[in-house]
């Protein structure tokens, strides 16, 4: 929100489950969102989902419904402050992992790469509990700082981000 407007681009690799019986494993999403501001809280976001290009028909229907947050959980918590779903938009998603730093392509869209912040001593740094980490489900965030860059003509703004943080969920209706 330091610029006026608060804008970035999540990524979730889905390591195990399903959806109404569609199994969902090896699925990777990416929410490319955009909030005016000046606070998110003021929602009137635009947003788009982005799915690997490998996903079924199915996978894609199921994938939409949790990620819009049709199905409730985290993700119908975050939906009331988007005003505006861009068409979902399957994608060429590549990631690719280097110890401790990860990177996350899609298509000609955006890219985001992190890379666990350590202090001298090697010692990562968590977040727990309150603000985004529960609002995603996540017991511990770790702080990853990111280089993101992301640009997509329907978004209302192209974008540069530096701030992250990852971590692993797990998601239940």
């Amino acid at each position: 929100m330091d610029q006026g407007y608060c804008a970035s681009a999540v990524a979730w690799r889905i390591n195990a489950g399903n959806s109404d019986g569609v199994d969902l494993t090896g699925r990777t999403v990416v929410l490319g969102i955009d909030f005016p501001g000046p606070t998110m809280f003021d929602g009137a976001a635009t947003a788009r989902l982005y799915i690997d290009d490998s996903a079924s028909s199915d996978q894609v229907r199921e994938l939409e419904s949790i990620y819009q947050g049709q199905k409730g959980g985290t993700m119908g918590a975050l939906a009331p402050l988007i005003s505006t779903w861009l068409p979902t938009q399957q994608a060429s998603i590549g990631i690719s992992e280097d110890g401790e730093a990860i990177s996350v392509s899609v298509g000609d869209t955006g890219k985001v790469e992190n890379k666990l912040l350590r202090d001298p001593d090697g010692h990562g740094f968590e977040l727990r509990g309150g603000g985004f980490v529960g609002a995603f489900g996540l017991e511990v965030a770790q702080l990853a700082p990111s280089s993101t860059t992301w640009t997509d003509p329907d978004l209302p703004r192209s974008f540069e981000t530096k701030s992250g943080a990852r971590g692993e969920f797990t998601w239940s209706a």
